[in-house]
């Protein structure tokens, strides 16, 4: 996967979680707590379970697709197995930190500037259309 491509994904990542966020606090001011007697208001767990186990399918998603698959051999020792997983694992790893530190970056870039003209969601999705353009490298 690209790191343009994994960047894209930690952006989808974190603005699903801002809309999680804000729909649970929207449940929070409405909620009553539960007396119990099955008056069919429920407790509003629902729908913040509902957005964490989507996040978790995201998320879940996004690793499958960044870890690469490998196979250690039945005869390794622990430690062989260990620095087998830790050698295949190390540039996904390193691509997915990648990824959410420059989106954090940017974002702490726009924060730091005291700027009110644009919303944090405003400025994932203008990076998520920068990030989509082909580059002008070539």
């Amino acid at each position: 996967m690209e790191q343009n491509e994994v960047i894209l994904r930690a952006i989808g990542v974190l603005t699903q979680s801002a809309q999680w966020i804000r729909s649970a606090d929207r449940n929070d001011d409405g909620l009553r707590e539960d007396d119990g007697q099955g008056d069919g208001q429920g407790d509003g767990q629902g729908d913040r379970s509902a957005g964490r186990d989507s996040g978790r399918g995201q998320i879940g998603s996004l690793l499958a697709e960044v870890f690469p698959s490998f196979k250690v051999s039945p005869d390794a020792t622990p430690l062989e197995a260990a620095h087998a997983v830790t050698e295949a694992s190390l540039p996904a790893i390193m691509q997915l930190i990648g990824a959410f530190t420059y989106v954090f970056a940017e974002l702490a870039e726009v924060h730091d500037a005291g700027r009110t003209d644009i919303t944090s969601e405003e400025l994932l999705r203008e990076l998520a259309l920068r990030m989509s353009r082909p580059s002008d490298d070539a």
